[in-house]
């Protein structure tokens, strides 16, 4: 079997026809992947993805937030086995706690290097999460708790959050106020040495082994 053939396929969904021709080029340099075509709409992304079933499907952030997430509940409901990795000019902790949770399996800035591309790329054709350093500022610290033993209030709040619940939500989930919600986190805070509900759920996303920062 040639290398072409065992090399890993990467799908592009993207805006730009200049960035598909720029990775076109950058993946015929690479054995191990290989270019499996380019799209620039989610709809002709799904169709191709459930034809081809590539390893990964690279995505253009400027397709929009809400698209892209329901493209990928599209795909996961479909059981295309294809996984996701969206690369955008700039990518907030929000958005990309919204695409982690949402199945995103690879998280990179269009202002990259082309390593740090190819490194992304084949992480999450290999089966594996990747997320560029620095989308959530210090990730080590986000994702290194003090590990203290939480009540069961606490333990409900920090699952809600996990979910991408907001605190208004998990206030009416619960039955408390908002400002309750708000003083739970405080202490959960506190008691665990995370900073911020980002790194909540990075945690439980870490947990569950859906991302691992890249190295």
């Amino acid at each position: 079997m040639t290398e072409q053939a065992t090399a890993k396929s990467i799908l592009i969904c993207d805006t730009q026809p200049v960035s598909i021709e720029g990775i076109r080029w950058l993946l015929s340099t690479c054995a191990d992947l290989r270019f499996a075509g380019a799209v620039c709409s989610l709809q002709a992304a799904f169709e191709l993805a459930r034809t081809l079933n590539p390893a990964v499907v690279l995505i253009d952030k400027a397709l929009g937030m809400t698209p892209i997430i329901e493209w990928l509940h599209h795909v996961g409901a479909s059981n295309i086995p294809t996984n996701a990795v969206v690369w955008g000019v700039g990518i907030a902790e929000s958005e990309a706690l919204r695409l982690l949770q949402s199945g995103v399996r690879g998280l990179v800035r269009r202002t990259s290097e082309a390593e740090t591309l190819v490194a992304c790329l084949r992480s999450v054709a290999d089966g594996n999460s990747w997320m560029e350093d620095g989308i959530f500022g210090d990730t080590e610290q986000l994702m290194a708790p003090r590990r203290s033993q939480l009540t069961a209030r606490e333990r409900q709040i920090v699952e809600l959050v996990e979910k991408g619940l907001r605190n208004r939500d998990i206030a009416m989930r619960l039955g408390i106020q908002t400002g309750t919600v708000k003083i739970h986190l405080k202490h959960i805070f506190e008691k665990t040495g995370v900073r911020g509900r980002y790194g909540l759920a990075l945690n439980g996303l870490r947990d569950k082994r859906a991302i691992v920062p890249a190295a």
